[in-house]
């Protein structure tokens, strides 16, 4: 039987380690077990082999971000014609810009199926940027239009299928959780290592995971901390991970003589490291209403560490409260004060840690299968059309 020759097509690319970077990145190694995969990306001048074929697009890069945007039309004339020769028998899309697009055309021309997955919430990355509302609209509203045009989109969970309509997707959209390639910490030595750098020792030790960006609510969670200080509880907080906001946190952080309680860590690219990080910590404190369904909430129940989100965020949405998560209103004294009361009822606690770790850490592998099963449906439908 022949194996089907997978393109995964997105906008953003290694050194960037965000959400999408690493679902693709998850994928594509999971495919190669049973198929062939093909990642097409921009160039981004980091050229390291990850252990799957790459094609990489010209790109330019995006002011006031991290990010760059592939642009197409600065490669050859047969540059289309090349990526056609690969012979995909499904593209999927992981973004909706030039490279998305430049997906869905080849997709086009070549009579196949794309797929689409919805990530994002565009709408406040668009907010961040722009002042403009009336902008922000157009801009969400050309998404569903790309999305639109594909045989079928993925939302990473409920909340997420809603958001895509409210954009204007007019089509069913089919949902399929994220997963996770952590397992649980069998590395002792690990812990006690994590112990000594960050000198935690009897107090709570608190979490956040993520690019160090306003869009992540991280002074809100700055907020969090500081009362939770002058109710003298006692905490190691730590910030993992980097970004464009990291200078006015530390400023923050400083002004609050929070200096001995919080500690940024940098990002940390040893996945078993950062797996004791979440292991030995007691809550990661996730308040974002951006992320869509974040990785880093389930790396984190694969340590049974459970999150605390904001009640009614879009990230949210993958678990039940005192089930297997933690959620509280988007409110600072009363995320507080939840917090406080998820420490002193540790009978809940334990119940909740051991769910988020049944419930929710599910492998990439499965993930993959079930996408892949998704593949076949599309391309069988599209062949009997």
């Amino acid at each position: 039987m022949k194996k089907l020759k997978i393109g995964l097509f997105l906008d953003n690319y290694f050194p960037t380690e965000d959400g999408v970077v690493m679902v693709v990145e998850h994928l594509a190694k999971e495919y190669q077990k049973y198929a062939d995969v093909v990642v097409v990306v921009p160039k981004t001048g980091y050229e390291e082999d990850r252990g799957y074929p790459i094609i990489r697009v010209k790109s330019m890069k995006v002011p006031l971000t991290a990010y760059r945007l592939g642009s197409p039309f600065f490669e050859k004339n047969d540059f289309v014609q090349e990526l056609k020769k690969e012979n995909f028998d499904i593209i999927h899309i992981h973004s909706p810009f030039a490279i998305g697009k430049l997906g869905l055309k080849i997709g086009k021309s070549l009579h196949i199926p794309v797929i689409c997955t919805m990530h994002t919430r565009f709408d406040f990355e668009f907010r961040k940027y722009l002042k403009s509302e009336w902008m922000v609209q157009k801009l969400v509203k050309y998404v569903a239009r790309i999305y639109g045009q594909c045989d079928k989109c993925i939302a990473v969970n409920h909340a997420m299928e809603k958001v895509l309509k409210d954009y204007g997707y007019t089509k069913d959209a089919i949902v399929i959780h994220n997963g996770t390639e952590m397992t649980l910490l069998d590395h002792p030595s690990l812990i006690e290592k994590v112990k000594k750098q960050y000198q935690l020792d009897r107090q709570y030790t608190f979490l956040f995971v993520g690019r160090i960006n306003e869009v992540k609510n991280i002074f809100f969670l700055l907020e969090v901390l500081k009362r939770l200080k002058q109710k003298n509880i006692s905490y190691k907080m730590l910030y993992v991970g980097e970004g464009p906001d990291e200078k006015k946190l530390k400023q923050k952080i400083k002004e609050y003589h929070l200096e001995e309680s919080i500690i940024l860590t940098g990002k940390i690219t040893d996945r078993e490291y950062l797996k004791a990080i979440y292991y030995v910590s007691d809550l990661l404190l996730f308040p974002s209403l951006f992320d869509a369904s974040s990785l880093v909430q389930i790396e984190a129940a694969s340590q049974k560490t459970p999150t605390v989100f904001i009640e009614g965020s879009v990230t949210s949405n993958t678990i039940t409260n005192n089930v297997n998560g933690f959620t509280a209103l988007d409110d600072v004294e009363k995320y507080t004060d939840r917090v406080i009361e998820i420490l002193k009822d540790k009978k809940l606690y334990e119940k909740v840690k051991e769910r988020a770790y049944h419930d929710l850490a599910t492998p990439w592998s499965e993930i993959a299968k079930e996408t892949y099963n998704l593949y076949l449906n599309e391309i069988h439908k599209k062949e009997t059309l």
